[in-house]
């Protein structure tokens, strides 16, 4: 059965397509017959209680000099869509919290939203991680740069960043010591005016920040392992990392069965763990990546996989 598909997304225009993820999402569709339909999050509005925005359709293609081609624009329900793909970038400000509640309102008339509007509200991808303390290494989340710095003087070298950054922005490694540390502090925290989370530096940054993906709360089980660039110590591919696949390990598998269960009770059907050493450090429900690094990889097709549970979801 051909189902309307909105993805709620970036410009198509912007995309590096072999790596993004939603892209590999809108391949997949369109190879089961769907209709795509492309909509940027600032053409999402609500009339008299009925979510709706201007949308276009669209057709993808998997060649770097043309990958999309868009239709005429029409404005349309949301609520006409059978399944919204919800994947825009963060920032996860308050226009994104407003366009969450359009899509629970389209939620509410029955159409499927990936990720559920509530739980890509409810799960900081920073704070979400204090609901598993039994995964993580010892972090404090705060604005006070007392507290910061007696965490830095108990547990050494640590990392900090702000609570709602992606791809590495604004991370900072704090040292005892060091004379920029308040600079540090101010400049993370906007002089006390945002809670930050810090971290105890994992060693084992060395050997990759591992993105591990999760759908419908289960593990694919290969993993990228993020590799820092030379002369930093992130693993984000957006600032220089490299990329390569490897196993689940045990414990891999061991923070999963922590965090599944959550993530299925709060209807976040796709998400991504990020993983330093033994530690789970970010659960990212957004836009979680890396999809065509591993599909390319090991020849899998894990947006294939994600269809599978939404296309038995909306059946059930």
């Amino acid at each position: 059965m051909s189902l309307r598909i909105g993805f709620v997304m970036d410009p198509i225009s912007r995309i590096n397509i072999k790596k993004d993820s939603t892209f590999a999402m809108m391949l997949e569709a369109q190879r089961r017959g769907h209709k795509l339909l492309y909509i940027e999050m600032p053409d999402i509005a609500i009339l008299d209680g009925r979510p709706q925005s201007v949308m276009r359709p669209v057709k993808v293609f998997d060649d770097p000099a043309h990958w999309y081609d868009l239709g005429e624009l029409a404005a349309m329900g949301l609520d006409q869509l059978q399944i919204i793909m919800m994947r825009k970038d963060p920032p996860f400000n308050m226009d994104y919290v407003y366009a969450s509640y359009a899509l629970e309102l389209a939620e509410l008339t029955g159409t499927l939203v990936v990720n559920r509007p509530q739980g890509l509200r409810d799960a900081n991808e920073k704070l979400f991680t204090s609901w598993f303390p039994q995964c993580c290494v010892e972090t404090l989340v705060s604005r006070n740069p007392v507290q910061i710095l007696d965490f830095l003087k108990e547990h050494g070298k640590s990392v900090v960043k702000p609570l709602d950054g992606m791809g590495g922005e604004s991370i900072f490694q704090l040292n005892p010591g060091d004379d920029n540390l308040n600079v540090i502090l101010e400049t993370v925290s906007r002089d006390g005016q945002e809670l930050v989370m810090v971290q105890r530096y994992i060693e084992e940054i060395s050997a990759g920040d591992k993105r591990i993906l999760m759908i419908d709360g289960q593990p694919i089980p290969y993993a990228l392992a993020r590799l820092p660039g030379a002369g930093d110590f992130r693993g984000n591919l957006a600032k220089g990392g490299t990329g390569k696949g490897v196993a689940l390990s045990e414990r891999d598998y061991w923070l999963c069965e922590q965090v599944g269960p959550e993530l299925r009770k709060r209807g976040i059907w796709f998400a991504g763990l990020d993983v330093i050493g033994d530690y789970l450090t970010e659960i990212n429900v957004t836009s979680p990546t890396c999809i065509r690094e591993l599909d390319a990889e090991y020849e899998i097709n894990i947006a294939g996989d994600l269809f599978d549970v939404i296309e038995e979801k909306l059946a059930a």
